[in-house]
């Protein structure tokens, strides 16, 4: 690779815009990232980038790529770019994932963004990543049901998407039949990280996806016995006068009510456990009412400026949360739940705009700011910058919840899970 290139900044979006009108511009204006800040072979998404220029390596990040191809879709529907451009450059990411290692046809966290080698993400964890290639598979599986005119380049397209899904050994990860699905596998280092997939977090994509898998699917045993049997699945406790179903005490990060429901539609989604709607919806008001309330006594926190998860801070990066709280507001944590508080949401994004250039650069808001530290981060991160812009869409359109709930081997997943879905009604459009 060459030298990071140096970019300029663009201009920050006129906060006094009307709604709609401010929404496409934030959304576009983030899309600059996966966009033109793609890695330049295969416009795979890099693992972060900086206010003024790009990345000096060739990494790129595979849960991140599954949220630009998502991006793809709104800027084709959006009309920010052309149907064909799109198709090259999908065409181009899964030229690199075809001759990318895999292992069990699970990809890594991280791999070269030319060749498709493997890149550890640390020493034991140099191996397959389940939740980076589930949330990759959320994108690609959108993109063959958007992709679906009979021409010859779509129909390419997806029988590509189709190779690369059922080749995935998702029951692999169960390690010969136990009931609950293991992270991480390396073949230097087998099973040794541990990291069963249990309680309440972002991972619901992946056992969703893993029950749907046409050759390589687990049993809803997994799922019930493993996953919701974890520590922090079930809650029932109130915080700020909200009671909350499931999760960690105080919510946890906000990117629970948002990776895996970049697909997933939650509206009126049910399981045995939870209304996943309910779930998200009153999650975001505790992280809201948090901020609101300010025990810490954080600089700026209030009505409009609040929203706590994983991002960079000053000491490096952290799962930020009411119970891991040192003062760092991220953007995309208010702005991927438009979905679940559209008011709270709106004002956050009026008051990010005022900070001006502090807050905003070339692909959008930067990804965390910490004003009792006077720190503004230089990078923007692939996993904050695609769903700020596919849960907007959401909000706005449902377009990436209509498509995923669509597809047939999901309905069935859901199904096998003892899911219930308005998505299933076949009188729904």
């Amino acid at each position: 690779m060459n030298a990071r290139t140096t970019r300029k900044t663009t201009s920050v979006p006129d906060p006094g815009l009307p709604d709609t009108d401010l929404l496409e511009a934030v959304q576009r204006g983030t899309f600059r990232f996966f966009w033109e800040g793609g890695h330049p072979a295969s416009f795979m998404a890099r693992d972060r980038s900086y206010r003024t220029s790009d990345p000096d390596d060739d990494k790129v990040t595979v849960g991140g790529t599954g949220f630009a191809v998502m991006t793809f879709i709104v800027a084709v529907e959006r009309g920010w770019v052309t149907r064909g451009d799109a198709l090259e450059r999908l065409s181009a990411m899964l030229d690199v994932l075809e001759r990318a290692t895999c292992y069990h046809g699970v990809f890594p966290h991280f791999m070269h963004g030319a060749t498709g080698a493997t890149i550890p993400f640390w020493r034991k964890d140099d191996g397959s990543d389940l939740v980076e290639t589930a949330l990759l598979f959320q994108g690609l599986l959108c993109a063959r049901q958007y992709f679906g005119r009979d021409t010859a380049a779509e129909r390419k397209l997806r029988g590509r998407i189709n190779f690369l899904w059922h080749e995935v050994e998702w029951d692999w990860h169960t390690q010969g039949g136990q009931r609950a699905l293991t992270w991480h596998w390396s073949p230097n280092n087998g099973w040794s990280l541990g990291h069963a997939i249990r309680g309440w977090n972002e991972c619901l994509i992946t056992y969703v996806l893993a029950a749907s898998a046409p050759r390589y699917g687990i049993s809803a045993d997994a799922y019930h016995d493993g996953f919701a049997a974890g520590r922090d699945f079930l809650n029932g406790k109130s915080y700020h006068g909200v009671e909350l179903p499931l999760g960690p005490a105080g919510g946890g990060p906000l990117f629970f009510a948002h990776y895996s429901f970049c697909g997933l539609d939650p509206r009126g989604l049910r399981d045995r456990y939870a209304d996943y709607g309910e779930q998200n919806n009153r999650h975001v008001r505790i992280n809201y009412e948090h901020c609101l309330r300010n025990p810490h006594k954080h600089k700026g926190y209030g009505k409009s400026c609040w929203g706590l998860t994983a991002s960079d801070d000053p000491d490096g990066y952290s799962a930020h949360a009411p119970d891991n709280d040192n003062g760092t507001i991220s953007p995309t944590a208010a702005l991927s739940s438009f979905p679940y508080a559209p008011r709270e949401a709106m004002r956050a994004l009026r008051h990010f705009l005022k900070g001006g250039n502090k807050l905003w650069g070339r692909f959008g808001f930067i990804d965390a700011f910490n004003e009792t530290r006077e720190w503004y981060a230089d990078t923007f991160l692939a996993i904050d910058q695609g769903p700020i812009i596919v849960m907007i869409e959401n909000h706005r359109s449902s377009l990436l919840w209509n498509l995923f709930m669509s597809i047939p081997e999901i309905q069935a997943g859901l199904k096998k899970l003892s899911f219930t879905s308005p998505h299933f009604d076949p009188k729904i459009s």
